[in-house]
């Protein structure tokens, strides 16, 4: 089981935000996409959830043809937590049941538990029938990137995408929420899409894009061998924490 992606090109005018890009996706990997800003990671992801298609080149989903599978197919098998997660106003069973219409309590409560919630909503009132506010204004940035996660995990896919999903969030809830991403590597294949380095660290394999072309791919031991984009990376970041 994989994901395999070939050859893949894809064009906004004369711009071409991914270039003939390979990479592959292995069942139970954790997989690191980073690189410098509009270097084509967030559309990867787009085009791994099929929010766009291709110009050229294809993707497969263990051995099917993306073209070949409906949008609402597809995301029974993908799932993205974005930068910023969309709720609705209503309580937070109404926005996790979007994900499983038909899921019970039980499932609703294993997938806040997964998600590192389940103090939360165990200290309000109401529980899963607490009110979000006006698209979810009553929750910190954590909570809501949260119960993005939960609503990620009932939709049951195989293989998750985290694109920026801590970036605007606050560092203990960040802390927290990477923590989460760390227990769900056991059970799901992820996709890590991020500028911080250190959030790749422990991937299997990072691919490192720049102009749309995967530059590099390796572990992070492979990659700071070698004398590449990634190390400047690393080593950029890490001299910005130290002056900050």
């Amino acid at each position: 089981m994989e994901i395999k992606i070939e050859n893949l090109t894809k064009a906004y005018g004369d711009f071409k935000a991914v270039d003939n890009m390979n990479l592959n996706i292995a069942d139970g990997e954790l997989v690191g996409l980073l690189g410098p800003s509009g270097c084509g990671k967030s559309t990867t992801a787009a085009l791994l959830m099929r929010f766009c298609d291709a110009a050229a080149g294809h993707i497969y989903m263990e051995g099917k043809d993306y073209h070949s599978m409906k949008p609402e197919e597809l995301r029974k098998h993908i799932a993205m937590v974005p930068q910023q997660v969309n709720l609705f106003s209503g309580t937070i069973r109404d926005n996790l049941l979007l994900a499983d219409p038909d899921a019970d309590d039980e499932t609703l409560m294993e997938a806040v538990k997964e998600a590192g919630l389940l103090k939360f909503v165990q200290s309000l009132e109401k529980g899963l029938d607490s009110d979000v506010g006006n698209a979810g204004a009553s929750l910190s940035g954590g909570q809501r990137q949260k119960i993005g996660i939960a609503r990620a995990l009932l939709s049951k896919a195989e293989y998750m995408i985290f694109d920026e999903a801590t970036s605007s969030v606050d560092p203990e809830s960040e802390k927290e929420i990477w923590e989460t991403i760390g227990h769900l590597a056991h059970t799901r294949t992820l996709i890590i899409i991020s500028h911080r380095m250190s959030s790749v660290r422990s991937a299997d394999c990072i691919y490192v894009l720049k102009d749309g072309k995967v530059a590099q791919q390796g572990n992070h031991d492979t990659l700071m061998a070698q004398d590449g984009l990634y190390r400047e990376l690393v080593v950029r970041q890490q001299a910005m924490e130290v002056a900050e």
